[in-house]
């Protein structure tokens, strides 16, 4: 998804924001969900003083004044949000993310970027295989006894999951061993940073 929010520097509130899919061209995303942001606050694009990008799409917002890591804003925006955050958990669609912080600044992160298993991407593909919207495989896994999900792939785990429905597993068990791999590999990345005061979680699966 792309993301933007119209902020006041100097009250800090937040005027207006919006979140829009970001299909196949980063660009034209960014273009529109800034104007849907602007529309949400009621101010003109041409009025912003300033224009950050951030994210995987930040390099193609040619209107960006200056592009951050979403690592450094993840850091920043849940310290701002949250005073006492000492661990930043990040589950987005293409990566996972285990971020120290101090005082809004990293000190140290660690990210599981080289499978698709574990995002936002994987949970929709296993929508998909279960037959279920998103929010319809949340409330399944709640209501199933997690099976064992070995696979540490994305492909081998999809085709792992097919083999489990072949063999008459139900779908909400499924769902709920999905989940569980899910946190058993947050669970191991988190033990590779320190873990230290309140702990945010950020994302698409913390919603």
């Amino acid at each position: 998804a792309a993301k933007a929010v119209v902020l006041d520097e100097e009250k800090k509130i937040v005027l207006g924001r919006a979140v829009l899919p970001t299909g196949w061209n980063s660009r034209e995303a960014g273009e529109q969900v800034m104007q849907a942001a602007c529309r949400a606050a009621g101010v003109e694009t041409a009025a912003l003083r300033r224009v950050v990008g951030t994210g995987y799409g930040r390099v193609a917002l040619p209107f960006a004044d200056k592009v951050v890591t979403e690592i450094s804003c993840h850091a920043r925006g849940a310290s701002w949000l949250f005073p006492a955050t000492g661990v930043v958990l990040d589950i987005g669609g293409q990566d996972s993310k285990v971020i120290a912080v101090e005082d809004g600044a990293v000190q140290d992160f660690v990210m599981n970027d080289k499978c698709a298993a574990g995002t936002g991407r994987f949970l929709q593909v296993v929508s998909g295989i279960l037959g279920m919207e998103l929010p319809e495989l949340g409330l399944a896994a709640a209501a199933g006894k997690p099976v064992s999900i070995s696979s540490m792939c994305a492909v081998f785990a999809e085709t792992e999951i097919i083999g489990l429905l072949a063999q008459g597993t139900a779908p909400a068990d499924i769902a709920a061993g999905v989940f569980l791999s899910i946190a058993r590999r947050m669970r191991g990345l988190a033990a590779r940073v320190p873990l230290r005061r309140e702990c945010t979680f950020t994302g698409g699966l913390a919603t």
